[in-house]
């Protein structure tokens, strides 16, 4: 299947981004969202950054006028009408997806696929709610979108090898690097990265070594270009913590026990970067 129209449900951070890689790479684009405000937040963002990549010679002008071209703000899921694709990328939660797939299932045309830019929820479960269950896959792109280039493509039980075929062709088309997944809980990069960092608190928690010093020895020790502490800050530590509990339910194994420190900083509404303060402080 050919894929025109793309519409990107979810204006943050990561849906933005999502956006904007859609667009540069020739896609026209609808960016969703109910709240207006961030739907501008979103667009503002992109205008700022394409801004940014056309001062330091990395864009022409004309392509940057382009890509906003072929941008269109959407705040009502029908939409979804018009397109091709929709790639979901809302907040990590499984009723809060399971209602936008079911309402996308509603107004998509029947050729459409819809794909979920989720970090560890069963991509079968999210599929259930519909009835294109084999039209139903993962895409879940790496933080921040327009620098990294992987894209984990998660297979749902009954996801098709034409989806599967067209979604890759697609994320080529991104200049992305597929890597095709099962649909295990935190498919690959969170089954390996969580529970790392859940470590690293642990060794805080314990008294082992302070943020600073855990993170200085995984990046001079293990080269790691950012320590798992502030990773986890960057990240959102609620997001490490929701992850890390879909991993502990989905395994029923105990390694993947979420760390009780990292409950109770969230807990305490220390959730990182975006709060102001996690294991480190932000202005």
């Amino acid at each position: 299947m050919t894929i025109k129209t793309v519409m990107v449900v979810g204006a943050g951070q990561m849906g933005s981004g999502i956006a904007r890689v859609c667009a540069q790479s020739g896609f026209d684009v609808l960016l969703n969202d109910m709240n207006e405000a961030a739907l501008q937040k979103g667009l503002s963002s992109m205008e700022k950054l394409l801004s940014r990549n056309v001062e330091k010679g990395k864009l022409a002008e004309e392509d940057k006028t382009a890509a906003l071209e072929r941008l269109t703000l959407s705040s009502d899921l029908k939409d979804a009408r018009t397109c091709d694709l929709v790639i979901e990328a809302v907040v990590e939660n499984m009723d809060v997806k399971a209602n936008v797939f079911s309402e996308l299932d509603r107004y998509a045309p029947a050729h459409a696929i819809l794909a979920s830019n989720t970090s560890s929820l069963p991509i079968t479960e999210i599929a259930a709610v519909t009835n294109r269950s084999e039209q139903v896959i993962g895409m879940h792109f790496m933080n921040p979108v327009p620098i990294m280039k992987l894209v984990e493509i998660i297979r749902g039980l009954q996801t098709s090898d034409e989806t599967y075929e067209s979604i890759k062709s697609m994320t080529n088309q991104l200049h992305k690097s597929p890597v095709e997944v099962k649909d295990f809980p935190g498919f690959v990069s969170n089954r390996v990265l969580m529970p790392m960092i859940n470590e690293a608190i642990y060794t805080v928690y314990e008294g082992v070594a302070s943020p600073e010093d855990v993170d200085r020895v995984m990046k001079l020790g293990m080269n790691h270009p950012m320590g798992p502490i502030t990773l986890a800050d960057f990240i959102g530590l609620d997001t490490c913590l929701y992850i890390m509990e879909v991993l502990h339910e989905g395994f029923g194994d105990s390694k993947y026990r979420p760390c009780p420190l990292l409950r109770q900083y969230v807990k305490a509404g220390w959730l990182g970067k975006k709060s102001g303060r996690g294991f480190y402080q932000y202005n």
